[in-house]
């Protein structure tokens, strides 16, 4: 497939006209004409069969409230429930039927679990670290940590691997071109959303480079990128380059809880032995090529050495849901063969994943650890503030035995609702310690924890209800390790150019926004 270089870096634009012409205004017709037919058969029913349904409501109330009580949902999804139960009986709990019985996702849940267990132990912890670590109490809580990621996924512990953190997208980008060039022997991408334009231009121009030179390239981005930026051919456009490309859950027009799932995660591998994970996307905005709600601030980081064959395991495992082909051992042994870094590079690095199929809250469990073990100090920033009781608990827990907890958010929002959710849990996080600060120059997009000046971790994960329940997810823990001390620096100077909320902000606050916020908390653990 012939291309000029120019075409690589033109941005996607859509006119309000187009989008209701497109796939996309299709699709939501289609749906919106399903949610109708059912909306319409519902009041039929309760027209013609008043008695029936009042009396069958009462039943199926009783049922599903004692089948919520008995479930390992969340508190706060319980209570959300049963407002929906209350006020809906009938609607209420079909739709918390349709979501339990999981239509669409029994045959993930099985892969997942295949998947599984033709992967564990193909990566270990070298034992050789298991033993250096018995003899430093100030491992005890990794080791309880590791042990607790890998009853539910292998991921090792490593040593001597460099770790270089981004404070800013622009930073991992151009480091991210470097190491492309260098590509040998494969790359695997996979992204959330992708949008055309210098970034992905520029990142795309080298792969189609190396796919001719004969280095294997795999692409995989989410289903929603593609029902939104991306037109639905562009996979076959990108594997006419000879680039091998997968759409993880591609949005079709039938009303499905499939569509929950999404895969969130960022995650570059070269060679095995390089990859790159953290908040950054591929599109203009994460590096500040074009404004989206004022400066963009994100953060990534780069695992070079041993660590990054457990990035390789985690793209070969997603890439394989669709895929009869299991054997990761070819591309494992490749990344076996990674040098190691330099020898005075000191601390550990556990890179992990979260997954939706397993019941597991791996990304929330990372951070209650931290919250639960920090001494001194734990310093977050995080583009949304959408909390479940146990996580804002945690939160005041760690404030109000002494730790200095800080949180920086967004000033200037992507999702005004989700701005709302995030002040309605403002006045509880206060007034037990937790000092607030809004990033006044303009968005921030970076998923990091910061503990003590010791521990830190670096990822996808938001502090919402979709990271942490809905998400496919991926980071890397940091325990010991010498960047941590930049991290630290990046959060402080974050901070200088922040807003610290007080009380009397919260009080001040716009009526319309905190009734917004307040509604919208119902409903929050749905979103």
């Amino acid at each position: 497939m012939q291309i000029e270089n120019n075409d690589l870096f033109k941005r996607s634009k859509q006119s309000a006209l187009q989008l209701v012409f497109s796939r996309v205004g299709v699709i939501l017709v289609i749906l919106l004409v399903q949610v109708g037919l059912l909306m319409a058969l519902f009041n039929y029913v309760t027209t013609n069969y008043v008695h029936f349904y009042y009396g069958g409501s009462l039943i199926v109330t009783v049922i599903g409230c004692i089948a919520l009580f008995n479930s390992k949902s969340d508190s706060s999804v319980k209570l959300t429930w049963m407002v929906f139960f209350s006020v809906l009986p009938i609607i209420g709990i079909f739709l918390y039927f349709y979501t339990r019985l999981e239509f669409g996702h029994r045959f993930e849940r099985r892969r997942l679990v295949e998947i599984s267990k033709k992967s564990k132990n193909q990566i270990q912890t070298d034992p050789m670290i298991f033993e250096e670590m018995k003899t430093l109490n100030d491992s005890k809580d990794l080791q309880g940590l590791h042990h607790f990621v890998n009853k539910i996924e292998t991921f090792p512990i490593y040593k001597n691997s460099q770790v270089t953190y981004y404070p800013l997208g622009e930073d991992k980008f151009s480091d991210l071109l470097i190491e492309l060039k260098k590509a040998e022997k494969f790359i695997f991408m996979e992204y959330f959303i992708v949008g055309k334009g210098h970034m992905w231009g520029s990142v795309l121009e080298i792969l189609i480079e190396k796919a001719k030179a004969g280095v294997e390239v795999r692409f995989m981005y989410d289903g929603f990128c593609e029902f939104s930026l991306l037109p639905r051919s562009y996979s076959k456009e990108l594997e006419e380059f000879g680039i091998q490309c997968k759409v993880f859950s591609p949005i079709q027009p039938f009303v499905s809880t499939v569509y929950n799932f999404r895969d969130h995660r960022k995650i570059c591998v070269i060679d095995g032995h390089t990859a790159f994970t953290g908040g950054v996307n591929l599109a203009d905005e994460y590096i500040n090529e074009i404004e989206r709600f004022g400066h963009w601030k994100d953060t990534a980081v780069k695992i070079k050495g041993k660590a990054a064959e457990s990035f390789t395991l985690m793209f070969l495992k997603m890439w394989a849901f669709d895929s009869k082909d299991l054997d990761f051992e070819p591309w494992l042994s490749i990344a076996a063969q990674a040098p190691e870094a330099p020898v005075e590079e000191e601390g550990y690095v556990m890179p992990y994943a979260d997954s939706p199929l397993d019941d597991e809250r791996v990304g929330e469990m990372v951070y209650f650890d931290l919250l639960n073990k920090a001494k001194e100090y734990v310093y977050i920033m995080s583009p949304y503030l959408i909390l479940d009781g146990e996580m804002e608990t945690a939160l005041t827990f760690a404030a109000k035995r002494g730790v200095d907890v800080k949180i920086i958010l967004p000033h200037i929002p992507d999702k005004k609702y989700a701005f709302a959710l995030a002040k309605s849990h403002y006045k509880t996080l206060i007034q037990a310690g937790v000092e607030i600060y809004e990033y006044t120059p303009g968005f921030v997009h970076a998923k990091v924890f910061v503990v003590d000046g010791y521990k830190a971790t670096v990822g996808t994960i938001n502090l919402d209800y979709r990271s942490f329940y809905h998400h496919f997810e991926c980071g890397v823990y940091l325990e010991g390790v010498q960047e941590i001390k930049k991290m630290e620096a990046d959060f402080l100077g974050t901070m200088a150019l922040s807003q610290r909320i007080t009380l009397e902000d919260v009080r001040k606050e716009k009526k319309f926004t905190k009734i917004l916020g307040w509604t919208m908390k119902i409903f929050a653990p749905l979103m």
